[in-house]
């Protein structure tokens, strides 16, 4: 015979009890926030992160760049060709090795890094949080992240 679940089994799941539903909500909510801010720099927040990524390090492989991404070349290399388009970066052979593609920012590409530092503040004013409150946040979303790469 079948038991009934306990209040205790229905509460596990319950749709506000669910980790991936809070997180899956918060990415879409502060993603949001970022659409209308990086509009006018003709980004979108996929393209901001590879820009963001290639203002710490430019050239850089499609490789390097999927890593620090993490991202597969086949999500990346839409993203790239885009931003290329836009005349942000220029893809092309390493002189290293011709088998590398090596993504590199051209001097508009770089000189939108000035504009993108009012992003930050903009975020943060949005949210009303402190920026102790999002640091911990963030460090508490890498714990989470790394606890489901290792699982």
């Amino acid at each position: 015979m079948t038991q009934a679940p306990t209040a205790d089994a229905a509460n596990l799941l319950a749709l506000e009890n669910q980790v991936c539903f809070a997180l899956a909500v918060a990415s879409r909510s502060v993603l949001a926030l970022y659409r209308p801010i990086l509009e006018p720099l003709g980004l979108t927040h996929p393209q901001y992160l590879v820009m963001l990524a290639l203002w710490e390090h430019s050239p850089r492989s499609v490789t390097e760049l999927g890593s620090a991404l993490q991202l597969e070349p086949a999500t990346l290399s839409p993203l790239l060709k885009r931003l290329e388009a836009t005349g942000y970066v220029r893809r092309e052979r390493s002189t290293r090795d011709e088998r590398v593609l090596d993504i590199t920012l051209t001097d508009v590409g770089r000189n939108l890094r000035d504009q993108a530092e009012s992003i930050p503040p903009k975020i943060i004013s949005e949210l009303g949080m402190s920026v102790d409150e999002l640091t911990r946040m963030r460090e508490t979303l890498h714990t989470v992240i790394a606890a489901a790469t290792r699982a």
